[in-house]
């Protein structure tokens, strides 16, 4: 049995106690049968020889039947090379993701927070915080009926909703250049951190990688509408909307420690579709080295012009951002 603690400071704290039924060994796949399958690896573990190994064992069991995959690694491309690789149908597949940030209680300190009860937390194997939105869980539409079919199972719940959003927009949030510049920065909190900061900023590397084919126009409109007052600004408020869980050591915990491999993964395959397109990348070059530790701070990482007036777009969205829908079109 796990236990899992609430930390929101508008509802009653409490602690849940759910039974764990996660499979851990592949081979228990074969003869079983479920309505859908959630792979949690990250994206670096899944393409990893035990990963590699879990892919195949999931095709075998699951080929021709109506078993569903929800895919909740992340990496570009990574929805393809699980299809290649399973040989499971492409309506079988999907990609999703939770807004939950989740982190083992007893195994991590994050800085305490009037808003947290001390005791219950003491009791939990795991303490999370969801964020503030209408939805806690995604789905794209990658695979429509898929994501409707899951969508309108999950919504039967009473506690929170699950939506379907575009392949597109949900792709724009995997290039992790603005976990690069925290890392690089010890993690600060936006109000630590000098808005004119070259290295927080990073526009120019950010307006680089949109602007590669994989993320289509949408990319570069999302791109061409990155401001210097819009990345301080749309983390700032994430940052607020997350309390009392502390964003900044969360993020230091989760993307600078447990998901490190899959976030530097993610960044080499962004260079390897801008390096296939023959697009030059400076600017994300030199924040990859800074990361590295072989370039000094500063140089094209500021971008070469700001706009004279700002365009109506805020920055980059956090993950789980651009828009969703409750549900897609009914079965056909």
């Amino acid at each position: 049995m796990l236990a899992f603690a609430r930390l929101e400071s508008w509802h009653a704290p409490e602690v849940t106690t759910v039974t764990d039924t996660t499979r851990t060994d592949a081979t228990e796949l074969a003869g079983t049968s479920f309505e859908f399958v959630v792979i949690t690896l990250d994206g670096a573990a899944l393409r990893a020889e035990a990963g590699e190994k879990l892919v195949d064992e999931v095709g075998r069991a699951f080929r021709n039947t109506p078993t569903r995959v929800i895919l909740f690694s992340v990496g570009i491309g990574l929805r393809s090379w699980f299809l290649k690789r399973s040989a499971l149908a492409d309506t079988q597949v999907t990609a999703g993701g939770t807004g939950l940030h989740v982190h083992e209680a007893q195994c991590v300190t994050l800085p305490p927070h009037a808003g947290v009860n001390a005791g219950l937390l003491a009791e939990a194997d795991y303490a999370y915080r969801r964020r503030p939105l209408p939805h806690d869980f995604i789905v794209t539409d990658s695979a429509p009926q898929e994501a409707h079919d899951f969508a309108a199972l999950w919504d039967g719940n009473s506690l929170s909703k699950c939506a379907i959003t575009p392949t597109e927009a949900y792709e724009l949030s995997l290039h992790h250049c603005s976990r690069m510049a925290c890392e690089l920065l010890d993690w600060p909190s936006v109000a630590d951190v000098d808005p004119d900061d070259e290295t927080w900023l990073g526009i120019e590397a950010r307006r680089e990688v949109l602007r590669l084919s994989v993320y289509g126009p949408t990319g570069r409109t999302a791109g061409a509408q990155i401001t210097a007052e819009g990345i301080p600004r749309c983390f700032g408020q994430w940052e607020h909307d997350m309390l009392p869980l502390n964003l900044p050591e969360f993020n230091r915990y989760h993307h600078g420690g447990k998901m490190n491999r899959q976030d530097r993964r993610l960044i080499q395959d962004v260079l390897g579709y801008g390096e296939a397109e023959g697009a030059e990348m400076p600017a994300l070059h030199a924040l990859i080295a800074r990361l590295h530790g072989d370039a000094p701070q500063g140089g094209v990482l500021t971008p070469s012009a700001r706009p004279a007036v700002p365009p109506t777009g805020t920055g980059l969205q956090p993950p789980l951002g651009g828009p969703q829908r409750s549900g897609p079109a009914p079965r056909q």
